[in-house]
């Protein structure tokens, strides 16, 4: 039996017969489940392979070490994170500014929802500014710079500044988020739906103050 044989229709301790996609997809769910417990530093490709119920060599067909199990991962999460962020914001319906903050809400609700996936996606800073231009994690923050324009524009601020008010939003939202999965805001999670929602505007509003030369940049 040829090596690629052998692993396409393995079967493991517990009974269990893999094929080349469903391996695959179950060290991811492996991974995603370690890493939600312990974090992205946390575990072996070998631990991966015990869950699952596969040989320590069998995850090699598909995985070159545990960092790119992690990419992979982090791939598919951000995948689905573009999507739920997508329909947050609805096409920016019924303004821009509404839309961003439902973004942020989605944002949140994502990482409770699902801690692995977001442990991978942005667990290791390194990988990230290796992604490529068209990778789903680039997406991502192209995405919150093109929200970031269509506030700006709905005040009427030049959008020069819509880099950096995405940089700025999504670092508040990312440390919103690491806060609530650190436990520190308990089971109490409108409370940081609430902060996040409460820094967003007041990163907005200090953006259009300065590129308008206002006292205030939104209303009431």
């Amino acid at each position: 039996m040829s090596a690629e044989n052998h692993f396409c229709g393995w079967r493991g301790d517990k009974g269990r017969s893999y094929h080349h996609g469903r391996l695959r997809q179950a060290l991811l769910a492996a991974a995603r489940a370690l890493i939600s417990e312990r974090g992205p530093a946390g575990f072996t490709l070998a631990e991966a392979a015990k869950r699952v119920g596969v040989t320590g060599a069998a995850p090699y067909r598909h995985f070159a070490d545990r960092n790119a199990l992690i990419a992979a991962l982090a791939d598919e999460g951000f995948q689905h994170f573009n999507e739920e962020l997508g329909r947050a914001w609805d096409g920016g319906r019924p303004d821009a500014l509404s839309a961003l903050r439902r973004r942020g809400a989605a944002y949140l609700a994502f990482a409770r929802a699902e801690p692995g996936l977001y442990k991978a996606m942005f667990g290791d800073a390194g990988a990230l500014a290796r992604q490529a231009e068209d990778s789903a994690a680039r997406k991502a923050f192209d995405e919150l710079v093109r929200s970031a324009v269509a506030v700006l524009r709905q005040f009427h601020a030049p959008e020069k500044g819509a880099r950096g008010l995405a940089l700025q939003i999504w670092a508040t939202t990312h440390g919103v988020a690491e806060l609530m999965l650190a436990g520190h805001f308990g089971d109490k999670t409108d409370q940081a739906s609430a902060l996040l929602e409460e820094s967003i505007s007041a990163l907005i509003d200090a953006a259009l103050r300065k590129a308008l030369g206002v006292a205030s940049g939104l209303p009431g």
